[in-house]
């Protein structure tokens, strides 16, 4: 893996105020899951079930798909390393810039790797088609039209698509029922982005059982803790409690956009709740160091994506007052860099 991709809030103990290098939803009240663990905290003295099966019936049941369809993990990431792992020594096609660990994981595997800029270069001859929609970390949605095209043309290949952020977006996203219809896809799920727990470590894909048989296959025993697992049934019975309000998240995005975009900072378009920027001058290190110093401002240095520079960050939008704090800090620093 490579450090310093996601939240690095753990680099900068007690300095960090606002956090605006994650993409997800911050605001939730934990209180419940919090008693809801601590009710299940007995469960460390004894031996989880050895594949998380009531978890991945919770899933299913939320994707009205079968369990068979559903296939939870250690975190959406130790899908993806599984995905790489039964299919070694192929042909992987990456749309870039985009999550770096299906990169690492595919190297890790001895895959060849190929980055193309959209899913009209993909190479004949790829096996594996690798896509984050939307995607981190441009916050960009690939039409559902075009997708399922690019799906029926490429029967021979299978996409892995990674929607883990698919709360975080109005426009449509595949479903189950187009998963498991074309055979060839895989969907990547996360309750880290869903209910705001990544110290949980819970993911899950979906696809058709063939699929999701040989996958589980390389799942070794016990890779979902207890706890997580406890955790995890306790949101999926509550989710009702759980809104993310994504169109407001979006318009504070859209202004941030604009407001950076009047600093001489470079904006992707984007379809969710967080932004692309790159710099006019200096280093998105430089800028991250500033904010942390100056304003308790956590912001992700984006420059290890595949593609992009030492000039690239990614924000997440956050409360209003929150996201004035954040122009008003940068504006200061391109000032600063500028005398």
């Amino acid at each position: 893996m490579i450090y310093g991709h996601g939240d690095d809030l753990w680099r900068y103990a007690g300095k960090v105020k606002h956090n605006f290098s994650t993409n997800i939803h911050s605001a939730f009240d934990h209180r419940d899951l919090m008693k809801a663990i601590a009710a299940s905290v007995d469960a460390v003295t004894a031996y989880p079930e050895p594949e998380p099966l009531a978890v991945e019936r919770a899933v299913a049941e939320l994707h009205d798909a079968l369990p068979e369809h559903v296939m939870v993990a250690n975190g959406a990431t130790e899908a993806i390393y599984l995905i790489a792992a039964e299919f070694p020594s192929c042909k992987s096609a990456i749309v870039v810039p985009t999550f770096r660990e299906y990169q690492d994981a595919a190297i890790l595997h001895g895959h060849e790797v190929c980055y193309v800029g959209s899913l009209d270069d993909i190479p004949a001859d790829a096996d594996l088609v690798w896509l984050c929609n939307p995607n981190n970390p441009t916050g960009e949605v690939v039409e559902k039209s075009v997708l399922l095209r690019v799906i029926a043309e490429n029967r021979d290949k299978i996409l892995i698509v990674d929607q883990a952020y698919s709360d975080y977006t109005l426009l449509p996203v595949l479903t189950t029922a187009d998963a498991l219809e074309a055979g060839n896809v895989i969907l990547l799920g996360s309750l880290t982005k869903r209910f705001a727990v990544p110290g949980l470590r819970i993911g899950y894909a979906v696809g058709c059982r063939e699929l999701m048989d040989r996958i589980k296959r390389r799942r070794m025993p016990w890779s979902v803790n207890g706890l997580s697992m406890a955790a995890a049934l306790y949101l999926l019975g509550n989710i009702s409690d759980y809104k993310i309000d994504s169109a407001l998240l979006h318009s504070e995005a859209l202004r941030l956009s604009a407001a950076l975009s009047e600093c001489g900072i470079k904006v992707r378009p984007t379809d969710c709740n967080f932004i692309l920027c790159e710099l006019p001058q200096g280093s998105a290190w430089q800028l991250k160091e500033y904010l942390i110093q100056e304003a308790g401002i956590l912001i992700r240095d984006a420059s290890n994506f595949e593609g992009l520079d030492e000039r690239h960050f990614r924000v997440a939008a956050q409360t209003p007052e929150e996201n004035d704090m954040l122009i008003e800090n940068i504006k200061r620093w391109i000032d600063k860099e500028r005398t």
